[in-house]
């Protein structure tokens, strides 16, 4: 998606980058970390990303904890039979995936571009699809009635929490006035 703007994109693997804590309790504040600390370690601007699902019923749970949801070390498959576990004495499945992009021109970039965006959807009883990872077989589209693990790639492009701030992203990148 970052190829009209004719920019380059590695991951932070190429630069034996090592992974960044994420310490806080918001989205944005540990994308923030993410993308200082890869632009310290390489010299470069760096894009970074803060990711999870939330649930009503679940006051906003697992958010940034998503990826640990069932505890450490992450798995996916634990991480769903968790939720599934958990929700099953709640009626309310509302749920949305949420994302978080940060882009710092440099480590100590004053005025990092943030965008965000929201997949709206609900909580499955029982996986469906084999596309996608993480929470995508339980995540029910409001949009498709799919699962996120039933849409193509190309769709979930455009319909996902990652689509949507990567096309506000590109946005705010192609109007910088420096």
């Amino acid at each position: 998606m970052l190829s009209p703007l004719n920019i380059e994109v590695l991951p932070q693997s190429d630069f034996n980058v090592s992974e960044a804590d994420e310490p806080h309790c918001t989205f944005i504040e540990n994308a923030l970390a993410k993308a200082r600390h890869a632009s310290l370690a390489t010299g470069l601007p760096a894009l970074a990303d803060d990711s999870g699902l939330c649930l009503e019923a679940l006051n906003g749970e697992p958010g940034v904890q998503s990826a640990y949801f069932a505890g450490k070390p992450s798995n996916d498959e634990n991480n769903n039979a968790h939720l599934i576990k958990t929700l099953k004495q709640h009626e309310n499945r509302f749920a949305y995936y949420y994302c978080c992009l940060v882009l710092v021109r440099r480590h100590d970039d004053p005025q990092p571009l943030i965008a965000e965006g929201i997949w709206q959807g609900s909580i499955l009883k029982k996986a469906r699809g084999t596309n996608g990872f993480g929470y995508d077989p339980l995540f029910l589209d409001s949009m498709t009635g799919k699962s996120g693990a039933e849409l193509s790639p190309e769709i979930k492009n455009k319909v996902s929490h990652r689509g949507q701030a990567l096309r506000k992203m590109l946005h705010l990148i192609e109007h910088l006035t420096y």
